[in-house]
């Protein structure tokens, strides 16, 4: 279980408290207005921002002495944050060991991980010549094939045309009930997640206001809110 208790964040014009609950291998979909602390929840997971006070825990390990590239997390960004001058295969190789000296045994994970995600045969190409869905899928793959249970994706997606960004949502969900994986995801579109999603929290004023099943929390009492607020992203 990823248990989040008062962490809390302060700049001169932004203060950020969460508290959060996700159980282990669940799919949690994060919403909420452009500004309102998402992207920072992660990275505060994630270890590239330090709370000030509170606790952070995930399956009983405190991760807050930890820095980010001993924490038990991958992140996927938005922009993907692939190499263009490295092969697909080097690429998700990164997410094994960052020098590349890969063992054959690593070479054969990586070329089944492609597999999985969709990629059969395209170890040898470079992102240029690869679509905008495609270069996310290996991103993707580098996290899974990474090994590390807890998986965060920065609206990944987004940028993505609706279909194409649907079948990503899918290939994540149909990731995350073969391995292992828990996933925190931040979305702007809650109808993409909200049949493939376990909890969906909302994000705003960099609190966690709300944590339920995606159907309480798009029919309850926040849904005008959350509605005014994802339209305005």
């Amino acid at each position: 279980m990823l248990v989040i208790d008062h962490c809390r964040l302060t700049w001169p014009d932004f203060v950020a408290d969460y508290s959060l609950k996700v159980q282990a291998g669940r799919l949690c979909a994060i919403i909420g207005p452009s500004g309102g602390g998402k992207t920072t929840l992660l990275h505060m997971i994630a270890g590239f921002e330090k709370p000030e006070s509170g606790t952070l825990t995930f399956n009983g390990q405190d991760l807050l002495p930890l820095e980010p590239a001993k924490r038990p997390v991958s992140i996927v960004f938005q922009d993907h944050n692939l190499f263009p001058h490295l092969t697909v295969t080097q690429n998700v190789g990164l997410g094994l060991r960052p020098s590349l000296r890969l063992t054959d045994e690593e070479t054969i994970l990586i070329e089944e991980t492609l597999d999985a995600v969709g990629l059969r045969g395209f170890g040898a190409r470079r992102p240029g010549e690869m679509s905008g869905g495609q270069r996310q899928r290996v991103a993707l793959a580098r996290a899974l094939v990474s090994g590390r249970p807890l998986i965060l994706l920065d609206e990944p997606f987004s940028s993505l045309d609706p279909g194409l960004r649907r079948d990503m949502i899918l290939l994540v969900d149909s990731m995350r009930r073969k391995r292992p994986v828990t996933i925190l995801m931040t979305i702007h579109t809650p109808e993409d997640a909200a049949d493939v999603a376990d909890q969906m929290v909302f994000v705003a004023d960099g609190k966690v206001v709300a944590s339920d099943e995606p159907s309480r929390i798009l029919g309850g009492s926040l849904a005008a809110r959350i509605a005014a607020a994802v339209s305005d992203t």
